[in-house]
């Protein structure tokens, strides 16, 4: 081994809580930024290489049949901006119904799908891809879309429409998917008219590709381009490929903004420890360096020396990060890649490479800057210089705390940092960055909260659902399709409520599923009865409806509709065009997509028969809810009905996930920056050996020792603790709309203020936390060095 190589492995010996701190931070840093990154590679990555493969469609447009020729919509296809279109295909919205070789009851209606009339698969937009069985060959065939969520899983089975002319029939043929999402099924041209209800007007759909597609406002350009091309009405709703992509990996996405924040904390700690390693290990190692040049060592080989002390620890943590990274991403990205078909999972290769070289490039270029002044020291300098802080640095400061009213010890050490302001300035910012971290995790815990408590909309006391097995606690709560039996009487449900003791309010709510003019799929929508205003929701913007005819919905509906507040949207249900007005945008974090609540008048006319399936009960205040529960049911039981408490329990998948990850990001960023107060007050507490050997030789006691170390360690850590409660703050401020907007959902101002006062005093003293505890083991040492032995220290 060359005598470089002994210095630099006797460095990495020595310094052990030096090495572990570079190890840590790298490790941090890196972990969090291949999270981060494969992340935001995987989100968008499948979808692209799926859409770019099929020649998706960037807007499906769907037109009003009574409004506009095929032989005009064609002539669309030369729009300003078009590079390719297909159609015009003729539309239509059925409503199968369940049957004997279907694992759901005889006469149920499944959710209802848009049919699309076409003869080929292939085409220049939405190359729809066939996955099983054959395409449509004639009249009383069916292709299932994939998207669509219902239980037929085989080709052979029978579809039903009791409700059309005739009683038509389909025979599915085959499943294809559409990276576009342009129908629920695909029937050959010909069968259109058969399976368009009586009355109902038939629809258009034309898919078009742009030159220019990649953000909100060119998508908006290109609509406008086709309504500047087609006649005043005629389009229905169109549907963007942004939002699709958007709303295929919302869970995915929410992780990228809050990674990516950690993954830049990780980084810069991790550029602050090893600057601050290298520096003490250069600004303690100071006879060392004059002895090593006085042995023939060149200035560049000293730096290089000094270099490989950090390398070896980071190279570690590196090694251990991208493992870790890895670990962590593959749950998130487990079925990212099945959605698409394509052959893409776990962490790109490339992101591992450029997080591995980044954080090793970085840790050189840091530990190379710091190690500068290390080559440059003149050898006879070197050994001249010994470890004391140059005198004068600190008098003033000592001066104006020996006046204050503490004990001597206590008083000393609050003047120390100021001995050394540049390392002080080093300890602070690693304090500023662990009190952030901290910060920032409590309010993300606490915004995960309130939009776990706005997912479950757990207000009620009381309730009544009128099936068995009953769904999902709740109207917007994940779970099936509610449906609502024709067997028990809502009114005497409601009847009951009213004359039990107790009630002070009630509202009824049922799901159905239906369709909104150009968006492609069934919308979940429900509805109200009674007075819904305290149900629970959180509202974003805008206000709750007030009566039919009004809805309020999430930000995913509006967007998918590029509709806003004041906008109207048409429902079809059952043949019948529903015309609805948005009052209001509610925050609604369901899986569901696209969803719409209203009053249950709203769709009277197209479902007169659709009652509510749970019933909602608050209690007077003062009131026993289980003694209340007990004496309704005695009304409740003879009409096949029970009431039971109403307590949303658990937490979502995604949610839990998030905070698991917040924890142990936290709980590395705070134990490297503990472990860099360590770090300091070691070095700090071995160059002051001999001043300590003093005192206790003119009487200080091991308790004021301990004491003097940490009244040092407090001051820092109360500034570090003050500036970084408002760099937490700004940074969950930042974050956690990103995530929401990432995600595709808008979170009231209510999900980003989520720190009671009392909450931020504890968090503005979290510095001390970080920086007491650090010190502690120091100054233990300190306090149990004899004083002959500190004495003697050079």
């Amino acid at each position: 081994m060359s005598g470089l190589g002994k210095v630099v492995r006797s460095g990495v010996r020595r310094r052990k809580v030096q090495t572990l701190v570079t190890g840590l931070a790298t490790m941090m840093a890196v972990t969090a930024s291949v999270l981060g990154g494969s992340l935001l590679v995987a989100s968008t990555g499948p979808f692209d290489q799926a859409f770019a493969r099929q020649h998706g469609a960037h807007l499906t447009a769907q037109f009003d049949a009574s409004r506009i020729t095929a032989a005009q919509l064609s002539a669309s296809a030369h729009a300003a901006g078009v590079t390719a279109a297909s159609g015009p295909f003729q539309t239509a919205t059925i409503n199968p119904q369940g049957g004997s070789d279907l694992e759901i009851p005889t006469g149920m209606s499944l959710p209802p799908m848009t049919v699309v009339g076409r003869a080929d698969p292939g085409g220049p937009v939405d190359d729809v891809t066939l996955l099983q069985g054959t395409w449509v060959s004639g009249p009383g065939q069916v292709v299932l879309s994939t998207g669509y969520d219902i239980p037929i899983k085989r080709v052979g089975t029978t579809l039903r429409f009791p409700e059309l002319p005739g009683a038509p029939t389909l025979t599915v043929v085959g499943f294809a998917r559409s990276v576009s999402q342009t129908a629920g099924a695909w029937v050959a041209p010909s069968e259109i008219a058969s399976l368009t209800a009586p009355g109902a007007a038939g629809g258009y759909q034309m898919l078009y590709r742009f030159a220019a597609a990649g953000t909100a406002a060119q998508i908006e350009a290109d609509r406008a381009a086709v309504m500047s091309a087609t006649p005043a009405g005629a389009l229905a709703g169109v549907q963007s490929w942004l939002n699709t992509r958007q709303g295929t990996d919302r869970n995915t996405a929410l992780f990228v903004p809050f990674l990516i924040a950690f993954g830049l904390l990780g980084v810069l700690m991790s550029v602050l420890i090893v600057g601050n390693v290298v520096a003490g290990a250069v600004g303690t190692g100071t006879r060392r360096i004059g002895i090593l040049k006085a042995l023939g060592f060149t200035p560049a080989q000293v730096v290089r020396s000094y270099m490989g002390q950090a390398l070896i620890p980071a190279a570690a943590g590196t090694a251990i990060g991208a493992v870790a990274g890895n670990a962590l991403a593959v749950p998130v990205l487990s079925t990212t890649a099945q959605v698409y078909g394509t052959t893409t999972a776990g962490v790109a290769p490339w992101v591992d490479f450029a997080v591995i070289a980044g954080a090793l490039g970085m840790v050189t270029l840091t530990a190379w800057a710091a190690a500068l002044r290390a080559g440059r020291l003149r050898t006879v300098d070197a050994l001249a210089v010994g470890r004391t802080p140059r005198t004068g640095r600190g008098r003033r400061a000592a001066r104006l705390t020996a006046r204050l009213p503490l004990p001597r010890p206590v008083s000393l050490g609050l003047a120390q940092p100021f001995a050394r302001p540049a390392r002080a300035a080093g300890m602070i910012a690693a304090i500023v960055f662990g009190a952030a971290a901290t910060t920032f995790a409590v309010g993300m815990a606490s915004s995960l909260s309130w939009v776990q408590t706005a997912k479950h909309h757990d207000t009620a006391d009381v309730v009544i659902h009128t099936f068995s097995p009953p769904p999902a606690p709740g109207p917007g709560r994940p779970g099936p399709p509610a449906v609502t039996p024709a067997t028990t009487d809502p009114a005497a449900i409601t009847a009951a409520v009213n004359a039990q003791a107790g009630t002070q309010d009630y509202y009824g709510t049922a799901n159905t599923e239906l369709t909104v003019a150009g968006v492609s799929g069934s919308t979940t929508v429900s509805t109200f009865t009674g007075d819904s205003t305290w149900a629970g929701y959180k509202m974003v913007s805008g206000r709750w409806f007030h009566g039919p005819g009004e809805a309020v919905a999430p930000s995913t509906f509006m967007t998918a509709t590029a509709t806003r507040i004041g906008d109207a949207v048409t429902l079809h249900d059952h043949g019948k065009a529903i015309p609805v007005r948005i009052v209001g945008e509610v925050f609604d974090p369901h899986t569901q997509t696209n969803e719409v609540l209203t009053d249950a008048a709203t769709l009277t006319a197209a479902e007169p028969d659709l009652h509510p399936a749970s019933y909602y009960i608050k209690v007077k205040p003062g009131t026993n809810v289980a003694g209340y529960v007990d004496t309704l049911n005695t009304s409740l039981t003879p009409l096949g009905v029970s009431a039971v408490t109403d307590r949303a329990e658990g937490s979502s998948d995604v949610i839990l996930a998030l905070d698991t990850l917040t924890a142990i990001l936290t709980l590395m960023l705070v134990t490297v920056a503990g472990l860099g107060v360590l770090n300091t007050v070691v070095l700090e507490t071995r160059e002051r050996v001999r001043d300590i050997g003093v005192a206790k030789a003119l009487g200080m006691t091991p308790r004021q020792t301990i004491s003097m170390i940490l009244a040092a360690a407090a001051v820092v850590g109360l500034i570090g603790g003050a500036l970084g409660l408002p760099a937490g703050l700004a940074l969950h401020a930042v974050i956690v709309p990103a995530m929401g907007r990432s995600s595709g959902l808008d979170f009231p101002a209510s999900a980003i203020n989520v720190y009671p006062a009392s909450e931020l005093i504890l968090l503005g003293l979290g510095g001390l936390l970080i920086a007491v505890p650090g010190a502690l083991m120091p100054a233990t040492w300190a306090a149990r060095t004899r004083t002959v032995t500190a004495l003697r220290t050079e």
